[in-house]
Parts: C-alpha cells; sequence; structure tokens
C-alpha cells in the first residue's frame, strides 16, 4: 500500500465553502468518497479555498478520490448557487510519501496545521473541519449511526444517494464524524505518542509561517464574506459586492482593510477579485 498527499490549488478569487453548511456538506462528501472509491483516510483539511488529504491507497485511487470529491461538491454548488463547473480548472497535487523516512508523519502535521498557519486557531484540535481532534482521542464518540437514519433522511444531510460504510456516525454539529472512519489507529501507532505528534505539528512549515507572521488571530473568510455583504447594504444599499461601481469597490476594499486588519489575498478572495485586481484597485489614489 503506498500514502499520498493530494491537495487542490488555493482558488484566488473565490471560496469553496461560503457557510457552515457548505463545510458540512464536504465534510460528508469526504466518507461517502472515500467509501466509493475504497481509500483510506488518514488525515484532511478543508479550508475556505482549497483541501488536503492524506491518503493510504494506490496513485489511480488518489486521483480517482479527489476527481471524484471536486464533482460531488461542484454539483452541489451547482444547486445551491447556480454555478456551474466550479472546480473543473482547480488543479489537483498527488505527492508520493515515503513512509520509512517520516515523511508521513510531517505531511500529516503539515495539513493538520493549515487552520493555524492562517491564525484561526492555537491548534488543529480545535478546528471543526478535518481530522484535528480525530487522534489520541479517548472521549466517547456522540452520535446517530447512519444506519439508523431513513432512507430520505440520509439523502436530505448528505446531499447524495451514495453507499457509505454502516460504522459512520453523524454527529450534533450536522456532519459525519471523521473519527467513525478515518484510520485514526494507524496514525496513532504512525507517531506512537501524543508528546511526539505534537512535536511534528509545532515543527511544521505552517507552525513557522504562523511565527513569523506574529500575527494576531484572523477573521475566517466566511466571517468576512458576510461582513462585506453587511457593508454594501449599510454604505451602498446593495445586496453584493457583484452591484458596486469601481469606486464603491475602492472604499469597501479600505473599509474591510481598516475594520478587520484583512490582507489583500483574503479580501480579493471574499470579494471575487484576482490578487492583481485587488492590489490596483487598493492602492487606487484617494476618491
Amino acid at each position: 500500500m503506498a500514502y499520498f498527499l493530494v491537495s487542490t490549488e488555493h482558488l484566488e478569487n473565490r471560496l469553496w465553502f461560503r457557510d457552515d453548511q457548505d463545510y458540512n456538506t464536504g465534510m460528508n462528501f469526504v466518507a461517502i468518497v472515500a467509501n466509493s472509491v475504497r481509500v483510506n483516510v488518514l488525515a484532511f483539511i478543508l479550508m475556505s479555498n482549497h483541501v488536503h488529504f492524506v491518503l493510504s491507497c494506490e496513485e489511480e485511487e488518489a486521483l480517482l478520490f479527489i476527481t471524484r470529491f471536486k464533482g460531488c461538491y461542484s454539483r452541489y454548488v451547482w444547486d445551491k448557487y447556480g454555478e456551474k463547473d466550479f472546480l473543473r480548472r482547480n488543479p489537483v497535487d498527488i505527492k508520493h510519501l515515503d513512509a520509512d523516512n517520516e515523511s508521513l508523519e510531517r505531511a500529516i502535521a503539515y495539513v493538520l496545521m493549515n487552520p493555524v498557519a492562517a491564525n484561526i486557531c492555537q491548534h488543529p484540535v480545535l478546528y471543526p473541519w478535518g481530522t484535528g481532534d480525530a487522534y489520541f482521542n479517548e472521549t466517547p464518540i456522540k452520535g446517530t449511526k447512519i444506519c439508523q437514519l431513513s432512507d430520505r433522511a440520509r439523502r436530505r444531510i448528505l446531499h447524495s444517494k451514495k453507499e457509505i460504510q454502516k460504522s459512520c456516525i453523524l454527529g450534533e454539529e450536522g456532519y459525519i464524524l471523521p473519527r467513525s472512519y478515518v484510520d485514526t489507529a494507524f496514525v496513532e501507532s504512525l507517531y506512537q505518542t501524543p508528546k511526539r505528534m505534537n512535536f511534528f505539528l509545532m515543527s511544521s512549515s505552517k507552525a513557522q509561517q504562523r511565527l513569523e507572521r506574529k500575527a494576531i488571530p484572523s477573521f475566517r473568510d466566511q466571517s468576512l464574506l458576510n461582513a462585506s455583504l453587511d457593508l454594501c447594504r449599510t454604505l451602498f444599499r446593495r445586496n453584493s459586492p457583484k452591484e458596486l461601481t469601481t469606486e464603491q469597490i475602492v472604499l469597501l476594499l479600505r473599509e474591510m482593510r481598516w475594520r478587520f486588519s484583512a490582507d489583500i489575498n483574503q479580501l480579493s478572495r471574499i470579494l471575487g477579485l484576482t490578487y492583481k485586481d485587488a492590489a490596483k484597485l487598493f492602492e487606487t489614489p484617494n476618491i
């Protein structure tokens, strides 16, 4: 069996997940697609504009997994937001991991530390949309087994008719809990102890990024997206940034930068702009 780090490229001017329901749906699709492709999921994280997975499988199965995952989520986006082919041009990178030189441990740590590097939380156990709290966790899993739900309830919650592992448990949060299907036993045996796992987490490249920035915790993309809509209504009497003039977009960028200390990368993907366009607008002389 081989191991792979599967990642999508960061979307520059849009978000994968715009609200908690989107995240919950993405969480459920991980379990559904993993069951259909028959891959072992070791770790994953769903960030606002990209995703990462560490899988135990063959390379063609890793590619099939991410292809189907993107396909399922794209169909969901089309149904909910009316956006067709949402992830068609979102490139994928698949890296083979060697289990004998600690690259597997480092890859899992890299994946889990993404929200920490983004200053969303202080430790991966605090981030709900991934496997940060799945390992060395002796707390009993609370929820409802998927097999106990009616077919109608299962389709409504999961947004899919596909079969899923009977052991999967739906948590109170509204998504399938990773601990009920992720291969946590293998990951725990890989790291051996919580202390050793924490060493890899804190020494990962993502942890170093956070230390170098020395920044205060950031607002989540979804929080800023909602704030941008509120500001559009309050300042310009418009429902969304798409309805604003160029001058109003400039004012909105500056207002959000001042209010939330958000950087241009974050503002560009929230407002649907390329980084180049957002930077150019932000540098526009006072109007």
